[in-house]
């Protein structure tokens, strides 16, 4: 297993931040990997079952673990055959106004470390004016 850490920081403030990614529907809007999300739910919550879908109709499933609204915090179980990753995402005001966010991802070491550079693209779009 290994785990890396990754931030990002940007002007756009930490509600509409946490909003992005409290509303699955809204993923594809900053994460260029992922072009849907099935869930039955509009809002994260513990123990929501659903598919992520990226590039080329892979689909993999994932269970959302934990969800704290007021810390702005959530994580998330994401399979994709024997492979399991785990993603804890945060959101914080950012040093100069605006906000940070945060993203924990633990796995198989080749599997991290080949969806890092990708996470990073998604959070760097995720703390910014969508447009």
């Amino acid at each position: 297993m290994t785990t890396v850490t990754l931030h990002a920081s940007g002007p756009e403030v930490p509600g509409e931040v946490w909003e992005r990614y409290a509303s699955p529907a809204r993923w594809s809007q900053w994460a260029p990997q992922i072009t849907g999300v099935d869930v039955p739910v509009d809002r994260l919550a513990a123990g929501v079952r659903g598919r992520v879908r990226g590039p080329a109709g892979l689909a993999v499933p994932f269970v959302v673990d934990t969800v704290d609204e007021q810390a702005r915090r959530w994580s998330w179980t994401v399979e994709a055959g024997p492979v399991r990753l785990h993603l804890l995402h945060w959101v914080a005001d950012g040093p100069d106004g605006g906000s940070t966010t945060g993203l924990r991802i633990s796995g198989p070491a080749p599997v991290v470390l080949a969806y890092a550079p990708l996470a990073r693209l998604a959070i760097g779009r995720l703390v910014r004016p969508l447009g």
